[in-house]
């Protein structure tokens, strides 16, 4: 009788074991060892946000910019409303892109644009790398490579994005192109090799207009989105 008690509690317990292992994996997702990963952190974002899309959220290499249809305003009475230059050009994306959405492009440019700035201040040029086009990466590595020869440390603490909005959208060929504008407070600070600041200031909340344009050749599979360019409101 003890037997077949003790036989039971141990059934018991591998499952209850297996149903932790899971539960575990579906939360924590899968690491590969560096420096947190870009398709992971957008990835929890969405699961996040939409969690009966779970199923669609099980390619690890899906990241950013993709997964769903896209909403341009439709007019379901009357005579449609007349479209503006940007929603035009959406509309060329979406012709050439069936997935691609402008409420999740926003969503994944978010965490792309913090993602990215977090690795620029720490110097984390190979984490930069995957998310970025050739000529962007290669100003950004340089500036950084600069700063380490210089002995400089960089501050740059993204307190919050208050604004992020889609205000340019183009096809170039098979290329979709879209910029993002974003209103962000931040601390920004520069400091030489001997703690001196060189370079705005530590204790300092500043208000900072960017806009980032992202690029993703629509022919190809790899549905990454990769920064195309940067500039700022001075």
């Amino acid at each position: 009788m003890n037997n077949g008690i003790q036989f039971f509690d141990l059934i018991l317990f591998v499952m209850i074991a297996v149903f932790l292992i899971l539960r575990l994996r579906s939360v924590l997702g899968r690491r590969d060892g560096h420096r947190g990963d870009f398709s992971d952190i957008f990835k929890q974002a969405s699961k996040r946000e939409k969690p009966e899309d779970s199923e669609d959220n099980n390619n690890e290499n899906v990241i950013a910019l993709e997964n769903a249809k896209t909403k341009i305003d439709e007019q379901t009475e009357g005579e449609p409303a007349p479209q503006s230059t940007l929603q035009m050009q959406l509309n060329s994306i979406v012709s050439a892109d069936k997935d691609f959405d402008a409420e999740e492009f926003i969503s994944g440019a978010r965490i792309a644009f913090e993602y990215i700035l977090g690795a620029y201040a720490e110097g984390d040029s190979k984490a930069l790398k995957p998310m970025l086009s050739i000529d962007v990466f290669d100003n950004f590595d340089l500036s950084i490579r600069e700063r380490k020869e210089a002995g400089q440390i960089m501050e740059e603490t993204l307190i919050g994005i208050s604004k992020a909005e889609l205000v340019e959208a183009e096809m170039e060929e098979t290329v979709a192109l879209v910029t993002v504008k974003f209103v962000s407070d931040q601390v920004h600070a520069l400091s030489d090799r001997d703690g001196v600041v060189v370079d705005g200031d530590p204790d300092k909340i500043v208000s900072v207009t960017d806009f980032w344009t992202f690029s993703r050749d629509t022919r190809s599979s790899d549905p990454n989105w990769l920064l195309a360019a940067t500039r700022s409101l001075d």
